[in-house]
């Protein structure tokens, strides 16, 4: 069995661009059209965590405000001031600053760039299976098993 080649080393923002925009449906989808990331975890096989580079393009949305079950999430900010929308309010984040979303918690987050001005972020997270994702502000459910999403509404039925 041959072990697929990945790179050492690149610079990041000439990383791939995520080959699929979103696992949302619509109505959902469309708001994920100011986003784009780039999966640099996947890049170099990572199979334990995974990397985004992620840019918002004013008015983007990182994804739709969510808690989850089993993945801590942490985040990296780059370059802009993108708005960090938690269940404790909102606060304007700049370079340098991150934030981190422990499983379990139920602090739902996202965040969203309100400015003029492209903003672009590093996402980290882990890949532990059986994950469930909550979405308390739209009728939408995602679940992580066998290596792919599962996307429902909340009441269980397809979309």
């Amino acid at each position: 069995m041959s072990v697929p080649k990945h790179p050492v080393a690149i610079f990041a923002g000439n990383a791939p661009l995520r080959s699929k925009q979103t696992i949302y449906p619509e109505p959902y989808a469309s708001r994920m059209a100011k986003r784009d990331k780039r999966p640099l975890g996947d890049l170099f096989g990572l199979a334990n965590f995974g990397v985004n580079l992620t840019t918002l393009l004013p008015g983007g949305e990182s994804s739709l405000r969510h808690a989850h079950a089993k993945q801590d999430e942490f985040i990296y900010i780059v370059r802009g001031h993108p708005t960090l929308h938690t269940d404790d309010g909102r606060i304007m984040l700049a370079p340098g600053m991150c934030a981190g979303f422990k499983a379990g918690t139920g602090n739902a987050h996202r965040l969203i760039n309100e400015t003029s001005q492209e903003a672009v972020f590093l996402e980290f997270g882990d890949r532990t299976p059986g994950e469930e994702v909550v979405y308390p502000d739209d009728d939408i459910a995602a679940v992580f098993a066998d290596g792919r999403w599962t996307v429902t509404h909340k009441d269980g039925s397809p979309y």
